[in-house]
């Protein structure tokens, strides 16, 4: 059973930082690329960052030099570290693990909340 498990959401204030993890399981981690997505109040649902199977990483010009994605394929787990964090990336993070378009998953979400 492939599951996907988010950690580190919280609250923090504008400027400061936060450390997203994502675990994966029941599948082969290292052939997924792994994203982060999020969804902010009557908004739809928006790319942040992508990290391929080899490493590529590609990122939402709303994040550019604050947020890094990172993978740690021997320990099955992705992250999101996050700096400068501003009221509007106020919203849920879902970890995204694709492979296919049938071998397509998602996580539950962690909320942040930026706010002072």
């Amino acid at each position: 059973q492939v599951q996907l498990v988010e950690s580190g959401g919280g609250l923090v204030q504008p400027g400061g930082s936060l450390t997203l993890s994502c675990a994966l399981s029941g599948v082969i981690f290292s052939t997924y690329n792994m994203g982060w997505y999020r969804q902010a109040p009557g908004k739809q649902r928006e790319l942040v960052a992508t990290i391929t199977s080899d490493y590529t990483t590609n990122y939402a010009d709303s994040v550019k030099g604050r947020f890094t994605i990172s993978r740690e394929n021997v320990k099955n787990t992705m992250a999101l570290q996050m700096n400068s964090l501003k009221p509007e990336d106020t919203a849920v993070y879902h970890c995204n693990a694709r492979r296919t378009a049938s071998e397509n998953f998602w996580g539950q979400g962690t909320q942040v909340t930026v706010s002072s």
